[in-house]
């Protein structure tokens, strides 16, 4: 009985082997689903042509209009390049060639010759007529120094030198005296050569006399400071009233050594430090193109005027000053300009 009922509680094996399309069917869908996370993770050139689902059909849309217009214009351009050859490149090759720049570098525009106008006496200054900026001329007045004490000198020269000539003129006269009377034998050869020696005397005091006059009418000339050339006054270095020396007394506080600043600013150069690696690619007389950096649109004709005899061992440079052609107001002294300097044939 029990061995019964043991047989009845057992599961035929027929039954218990479980059916195997649903789990096939999962697997068959979960690689499906990762199949195509993968194909749409793939970037392929046409992206832009995928349509999705809501805004982003309108997306693809516009980006498939774009790629069209981008596609059609792309077709043109290797359209032209395959009837015309590289024409870009050429022509961007022969702008570069025509330029024919060699080198390129950094300076700074200075004025040809700068020039401080300095007294040649201690003195005062009296007047000074221009200021920073002003425009002056050659042999234009622009400094008067007080020349009080040297006129007083002068009128005293002057009045001595006329007591100098009468002296001279009575002299003459004694020794026209005394010379008849010797010829005569009245006075004595010896009172004839004192008469004489007497008018040499006076002679000698009225030229003394002549060039202390003129001596001190050169120092009120040097009172009256003038322009030695046409330029611009870069800088005014004293005020009326101030002493001013022609050198300097070593301290601080001591008289002023220079009056004005000037300079030509139609006589501009460009000065830079050459690394030494470019100095052979440089020589006088090339010719340049400088630009200002404060106008880039701007360039200017120039030609290499000077290269510097000796190198700077500490920099290890050498100095190039290149002359500007043809300056205008637009180039300021002290500024920063580029120079090209031009690749041609050298002169021998």
């Amino acid at each position: 009985m029990t061995n019964e009922k043991l047989d009845s509680l057992r599961i035929d094996p027929a039954q218990k082997v479980r059916p195997k399309s649903p789990v096939l069917t999962i697997f068959l869908i979960i690689a499906l689903i990762t199949g195509a996370a993968i194909y749409f993770a793939i970037p392929r050139k046409d992206d832009d042509k995928r349509v999705f689902s809501g805004s982003g059909k309108v997306q693809a849309e516009s980006l498939e209009k774009n790629s069209g217009k981008a596609s059609t214009s792309k077709a043109n351009n290797s359209s032209n390049s395959s009837s015309t050859g590289n024409t870009n490149n050429v022509a961007s090759n022969g702008a570069t060639g025509s330029d024919n720049v060699l080198l390129e570098v950094s300076g700074y525009i200075v004025a040809h010759e700068r020039i401080e106008l300095s007294p040649r006496f201690m003195g005062v200054v009296k007047w000074i007529g221009v200021k920073k900026g002003d425009v002056v001329t050659n042999n234009q007045v622009v400094v008067l120094l007080d020349d009080a004490e040297y006129r007083a000198r002068l009128r005293e020269t002057e009045g001595r030198l006329q007591a100098a000539k009468a002296n001279l003129e009575k002299a003459r006269l004694q020794y026209e005296r005394v010379k008849t009377l010797a010829t005569a034998s009245v006075e004595s050869r010896q009172a004839e050569d004192d008469a004489r020696l007497n008018v040499a005397g006076a002679a000698a005091s009225v030229q003394e006399l002549e060039g202390t006059l003129q001596w001190t009418q050169t120092y009120v000339d040097w009172c009256v400071i003038r322009s030695p050339i046409n330029g611009v006054v870069l800088e005014k270095l004293v005020d009326p009233n101030e002493l001013v020396t022609p050198q300097s007394f070593g301290g601080t506080r001591g008289p002023s050594t220079a009056l004005i600043s000037l300079a030509d600013l139609a006589d501009l150069q460009v000065e830079i430090d050459l690394n030494e690696a470019d100095v052979g690619k440089v020589y006088v007389g090339q010719k340049c193109r400088v630009i200002p950096e404060a106008y880039p649109d701007k360039a200017y004709e120039g030609y290499v005027e000077e290269k510097a005899p000796e190198a700077n061992r500490q920099k290890g440079t050498l100095q190039v000053k290149v002359q500007i052609a043809d300056p205008d107001t637009f180039l300021t002294p002290e500024l920063t300009a580029k120079v090209e300097f031009l690749n041609e044939k050298r002169k021998a």
